[in-house]
């Protein structure tokens, strides 16, 4: 008997695809489907409820628990026990301990009573409800225990910066104290002195009056004598104060002559090859980068005006750098940062704090951002360009990226080819390099 619509019947091994595909999908949904667990065991008291969940083998690490005043749900894949509870708890005062495969809830009711069950008969609608509501409660939570951690960490970053600035200003006051000090002591021998030197110069005077009014005294006055001061009248007496008036006039200072000379800016190339122009460049490019500082910042509210200085940030940087204080000087670098990213020391410094606490790739961040600041290269910067290349290469090297630290190494060595122990670092490099490929 022959079909007479051959085409309506589907053929058979598309039929058994269609079959083999349905089968998969159920399994595979059945597979997606978590086991609900149903060997719990609770006991409870007036005021408390106690609920045994056996965890199956499951490690702790791999235990989740959502809890609201009348919902508990732990889920430790592919395992789930959840329980719309009989009555309210409070959550705040439960507790959940979990080990030895077992995870044990002490749930607190909010009044004592005895339940007549663990569960709680309600719709699907209902539970629907009660599990969304669950939900936003414990993104809720989450959201607030971050915003207290970063206002913990806020706190505690502006307690380490207001403890710093009560060390420095103790330093401060200190020192001003020794020169304050030195300044009134240096003060009064400066007075003894002059005091000293008045009353040498009084019997100097004193002994020169002496010596010019006692033998003429008692010398007879002849005739001549009276007869020669009548004639001259005036003129003596005249001469004789211009001379009292010359021996009360100190003695004149003494002249001398301060050389100074100044070091000539000797280029050993020829004019046209020259560093000059570059040199003028890197001393303008300096000037633009010490007036731009930017104080409108919400961290500079507590700190005094005097310490809002970039150049300040840095010494109490370097000062925690060398304590070994690395995260505080970090701390420092970086809102000096803030207050002036165009100072390269600044970057610089902070790379060699990244060495320290092993952030590597950040340390490599600040150092190539020192290079690019103390362009263009020239005598002026290149020690400080020596330093930045030998921090990007050490960063590269510890990250095993030996061939661009390799680089680095050669390009500080360029600025310092009698560096002996840039060499020997570089050879080291080399062999790692040579004996890896």
């Amino acid at each position: 008997m022959t079909d007479r619509h051959p085409s309506i019947a589907p053929p058979l091994s598309n039929h058994r695809h269609v079959v083999a595909t349905s089968v998969y999908v159920s399994l595979r949904r059945e597979s997606e489907m978590p086991l609900i667990v149903k060997d719990h065991t609770w006991t409870q008291n007036q005021n408390t409820v106690y609920i045994s969940v056996p965890l199956k083998g499951v490690k702790p690490a791999s235990v989740h628990v959502t809890c609201t005043d009348e919902y508990l749900k732990v889920s430790f894949p592919p395992f789930l026990f959840e329980v719309f509870l009989f009555g309210s708890i409070n959550e705040e005062r439960s507790e959940a301990r979990i080990g030895n495969g077992v995870a044990v809830f002490t749930l607190q009711k909010r009044r004592d009573e005895s339940w007549e069950q663990l569960f709680t008969n309600i719709d699907k609608d209902k539970q629907k409800q009660i599990r969304e509501q669950a939900v936003l409660k414990v993104q809720q939570k989450e959201a607030e225990k971050s915003k207290a951690k970063a206002a913990r960490i806020q706190q505690e970053k502006k307690y380490a910066l207001e403890t710093m600035m009560k060390l420095e200003n103790k330093e401060r006051d200190r020192i001003q104290k020794m020169k304050d000090e030195e300044c009134a002591r240096a003060t009064a021998e400066l007075d003894f002195w002059r005091e000293t030197q008045r009353k040498t110069a009084e019997e100097k005077e004193n002994q020169q009056k002496t010596r010019g009014t006692g033998p003429q005294d008692n010398q007879p006055v002849n005739q001549k004598t009276v007869t020669l001061m009548r004639n001259t009248g005036d003129t003596t007496s005249g001469q004789r104060s211009r001379k009292q008036t010359a021996k009360d006039l100190p003695a004149p200072r003494s002249a001398g002559c301060i050389q100074i000379s100044f070091t000539p800016r000797v280029f050993p190339t020829a004019l046209r090859e020259s560093r000059v122009p570059e040199e003028e460049e890197w001393l303008k490019k300096q000037a633009e980068a010490r007036r731009a500082v930017d104080t409108d910042l919400a961290e500079l509210d507590d700190l005094r005006e005097d310490e809002r200085n970039p150049d300040w940030l840095k010494e109490k940087g370097d000062k925690l750098f060398m304590s070994g204080n690395y995260q505080a000087a970090v701390n420092a670098y970086n809102l000096a940062i803030k207050l002036n990213r165009k100072i390269p020391a600044l970057f610089s410094n902070r790379a060699a704090c990244h060495l320290k606490l092993r952030n590597l790739h950040k340390a490599i961040e600040d150092s190539s951002q020192a290079l690019e600041l103390l362009k263009p290269a020239v005598a002026a910067n290149a020690s400080a360009r020596l330093k930045a290349h030998v921090r990007r290469g050490t960063a590269f090297c510890e990250l095993e990226l030996y061939v661009e630290g390799l680089q680095d190494y050669q390009a500080a060595l360029e600025i310092d080819p009698h560096n002996a122990a840039l060499r020997a670092d570089s050879d080291k490099i080399c062999e790692i390099i040579q004996g890896t490929t």
